[in-house]
C-alpha cells in the first residue's frame, strides 16, 4: 500500500445501537486503496456489526460512510443491492458455497447477477482460481473440497466483480493451523501484489500481524494499536 494512495473508505462519526446496547459509538477512520486493515477485540464487542454496517447490510444510526467516494446512506433498495454486488466482496467464517453447484459455478453466480456476460465471467473465474492456487478444483462440488480450498473459492467469489473493498469476518476461524497460515499469506498477497483493499475482523494474531494497521474495538470505540500491543491482546474465550 502506497502512503499517498487515494482513500477507499471514509467513516465519520458512525454509531450503531440495538436498544440500550451501544456497539459502535462515534467511530471514525479511513482506509486507503490497497491497504489491509485488521480489527480485533473481545467477543461481543461489535466487530461483526461494524462489518455489516460498512457493507450496507445494516444501517448505522448516525454518521457517514463513503466507499469509493459514494455515500452509502444515500442508497437503498435495489440501488444498495446493486452497489454491494459491484463494489463490495464478503468473506465469512464459513465458505457458504452452494452445495449443488461446482466451485466454478459458485464463482460465476455473482458475476452473472451483476450483468457480466458468461464468457467474461468464465475467464475471470479461471484467472482467479489460478492466482489462488485452486484451478484444478474448479469442476468439483464443495463437498469434495478441503476447508482451505473452500475458503479460497470463497475469496475468489468475493473478488469476481473487482470490488473496491473486501470485508472478511473471521475468514480463517474454521481452518486448521496450516490452512489458516496459507489463507493469511493469501490475504497479504492480495493487498501487497494486487492492491486489493481489505478489512478483516479476526481473533487470529497471525492474520492481524499481516495487516498494514490494526484497530481494536471495545466498549463501542475503535482505536489503532501497534503490533507490540497486538502481542499482548488477551485471548478470546
Amino acid at each position: 500500500m502506497q502512503a499517498n494512495a487515494p482513500l477507499a473508505v471514509e467513516v465519520k462519526h458512525v454509531s450503531k445501537a440495538y436498544g440500550e446496547l451501544h456497539l459502535l459509538h462515534n467511530v471514525s477512520f479511513e482506509i486507503r486503496i490497497g491497504e489491509l486493515i485488521a480489527v480485533v477485540g473481545p467477543s461481543g464487542a461489535g466487530k461483526s456489526t461494524l462489518l455489516h454496517v460498512l457493507g450496507g447490510l445494516q444501517p448505522a444510526n448516525s454518521g457517514e460512510i463513503r466507499l469509493g467516494g459514494h455515500l452509502l446512506s444515500g442508497l437503498s433498495g435495489n440501488a444498495l443491492a446493486d452497489f454491494r454486488s459491484r463494489k463490495l466482496g464478503f468473506v465469512f467464517q464459513q465458505a457458504l458455497l452452494l452445495p449443488e453447484f461446482t466451485a466454478e459455478e459458485n464463482l460465476l453466480i455473482p458475476a452473472l447477477i451483476a450483468g457480466n456476460d458468461h464468457e467474461t465471467a468464465v475467464t475471470r473465474a479461471h484467472e482467479l482460481a489460478e492466482i489462488l492456487g485452486v484451478a484444478e478444483r474448479l469442476k468439483h462440488k464443495p463437498s469434495t473440497l478441503s476447508g482451505g480450498e473452500q475458503q479460497r473459492f470463497a475469496v475468489a467469489r468475493a473478488l469476481m466483480n473487482r470490488p473496491d473493498l473486501i470485508l472478511a469476518d473471521e475468514p480463517s476461524g474454521n481452518l486448521d493451523q496450516n490452512q489458516a497460515h496459507d489463507l493469511h499469506q493469501l490475504f497479504g498477497e492480495l493487498s501487497s501484489k494486487f492492491q486489493q483493499t481489505l478489512l478483516v475482523v479476526t481473533h487470529n494474531p497471525g492474520l492481524a500481524a499481516k495487516a498494514d494497521r490494526v484497530f481494536r474495538l471495545q466498549g463501542g470505540t475503535l482505536g489503532e494499536i501497534s503490533l507490540s500491543d497486538l502481542q499482548h491482546e488477551p485471548p478470546n474465550p
